[in-house]
Order: C-alpha cells, then structure tokens, then sequence
C-alpha cells in the first residue's frame, strides 16, 4: 500500500485581506515577508509528501482596544478558510482563529466556526496583547472547549514590549520563548487539569519545554497543594509538533519528554521558508532512533487520532 503521506497540523494560509499587513508584520520582526496562495500551497505539499494541511492565520486579527475590528477579521478570516477546505476537504483542515483577548467574540466564534463552518479545532496566540493563556479571565472559553473536546493550536506570537534586535529575528529567538512562557503559566493555573477535554498542541516542539520541563516542576510550590509531579504531569498533557524543530539536540529531548502519541508532524510553512522546512524533514526522517512505527505515527498516525476526520478523508 503507498504511505497516505503526512497530516501537517501546522501549516498557514495567508487571506489576500490580510497579506499586506501580515508581510508588514514579518518583515518589522526581521524575518523573511511570508507568500502564500493555495495553488502554491498544494504544490509544496506534493513535493514534500503532505496529504493534508490543516490551516491557521498565525497573527492578531485586530489591534488591541478594537474587539469589534478583531471579531469581524476573524470571521472574515474564518470563513474564507472555511471555503478552501469545503473545496478540498482531502487537502486542508481548518483551525479557526479567535479574537482573544475579548472571551465573548473568542466564545461566538469558537461556536460558529465548530458548529458552522466544520473547523477541525481553534487557534489562539500565545499571548493576547500581552494577557497569557492561564489569565483567569479565559477561563470560560477553557470551559467550553473542553465541554467540546476541542484541538486547540497555540500559536506563538512575540512577547509584550519585546525590543526586536535586527540581527536577531523575533520569529527565531522570541517565539520559542512565548511558547514556553504561556504552556507554563496554563500548567501553573492548572488549566490543563481542570479541563483535560482539550488538547492543545504547542508548536516547535514546544519551545525550551521538553528541555526545562524538570527545571519547571519545581515551580510546582507556586500552585498550592501542587507536587512536582503534579507539574509534570500537567506539561506532558500537551502534545507537539516538530516544526522547525527536528534538529539533533531538540529532537531526542522533544522525544524523551511527551508522552505517547502526542508528537505531530508539522511544516510551518509558508512563515518557515520551504528550502528551510525540507531540511528539517530530511532530519526527522534521518533521526536514528526511532522505535518501529514511531516515525509514521509522527508523519501521519498521531494526528489521525487527534483529528479523525482527517484520517477518513
């Protein structure tokens, strides 16, 4: 039987809208202006053996102060991805982003998306203008994503007041931080644990997590009656994905923190550039250690039991 070929849980699409200020935005973080369409898109995935994209709009949908503005971008946004996929069901999936910080546009359009428009789960930044994940006030949006067993991809975005440095482009040195910096303040609120119907994934492996994580259980006296145990258990409710991340330190240390199953391939393309991306996919499939079936379950496996619509199509 041929090999389905991969399930990418982190790709990106960039709506025509927004493709102006999204190439403004990676150029002022230093990174390369990102070009995306979904011709382009197809293409890069046969040429990389990926059956099926699932898509996310990887920036803030509106400017702090403007919820209205947020709302109505995110259901712009939404939609339009909506419509690709309901073109190409075998091809895309659909995380639908959500105008946090504002928890009642984020609950309307988590509903809408899920229920209207069939998206396979939701997307929000690792912070909103500045307010992290484990903020309390998100804790009703927490509550009704778990009552839906919902995916949630976290995506990074750069740190509050963060000083862009030319020569140290935010997207390679800052995101891996937030990411790190938001799953740790969700575990020490304890939102993975009162609501284990989620899964959220954090992208490139996670950040410094894996690497940290026992460094971090110790942080388990800041939340009362909490053991290091506890905080570890808490951080491995994450799963992961390997974007940009396959390399020969973070790979084995990506490997030896999350629990089974729940590592995932991903591309980040087009914010990671394809001849970059392609490296990265040599190395995950050049990694040596491997246990048998694990590097399937990584390209395709994993996330057919995360999103199973995505294993039938």
């Amino acid at each position: 039987m041929a090999d389905p070929g991969r399930i990418d849980v982190h790709q990106h699409l960039i709506p025509p809208e927004q493709r102006r200020a999204m190439s403004g935005r990676a150029t002022a973080y230093g990174w390369p202006a990102p070009v995306w369409d979904e011709r382009s898109a197809i293409a890069m995935m046969d040429r990389r053996s990926i059956a099926t994209g699932v898509l996310s709009f990887a920036a803030p949908v509106g400017a702090p102060g403007d919820p209205a503005g947020a709302r109505t971008t995110a259901r712009r946004v939404n939609e339009y991805t909506a419509e690709l996929v309901k073109d190409r069901p075998d091809r895309f999936g659909h995380f639908a982003v959500l105008p946090l910080p504002d928890v009642d546009g984020a609950l309307a359009e988590a509903a809408y998306a899920l229920d209207e428009l069939d998206a396979d789960g939701v997307m929000v930044l690792s912070n909103a203008h500045g307010r992290y994940l484990g903020d309390r006030a998100f804790e009703p949006l927490w509550g009704e994503l778990d009552a839906r067993a919902a995916v949630v991809l976290i995506h990074p975005t750069a740190p509050p007041d963060v000083a862009v440095l030319p020569d140290l482009p935010c997207p390679l040195v800052d995101f891996p931080y937030d990411t790190t910096r938001t799953a740790l303040h969700l575990a020490l609120n304890g939102v993975p644990r009162r609501h284990p119907g989620i899964r959220m994934i954090l992208p490139h492996a996670g950040g410094f997590l894996p690497y940290a994580a026992h460094r971090f259980a110790s942080a388990g006296r800041l939340r009362p009656g909490a053991t290091p145990e506890d905080v570890l258990a808490d951080l491995r409710r994450f799963y992961f994905d390997t974007a940009f991340a396959a390399g020969p330190a973070a790979l084995p240390s990506l490997l030896a923190f999350a629990a089974p199953g729940h590592v995932l391939y991903g591309s980040d393309f087009p914010m990671v550039p394809e001849e970059w991306g392609a490296g990265f996919d040599a190395a995950l499939d050049a990694h040596p250690h491997w246990a048998p079936g694990q590097l399937r379950a990584v390209h395709r496996g994993n996330a057919e039991a995360l999103l199973p619509r995505l294993a039938r199509a």
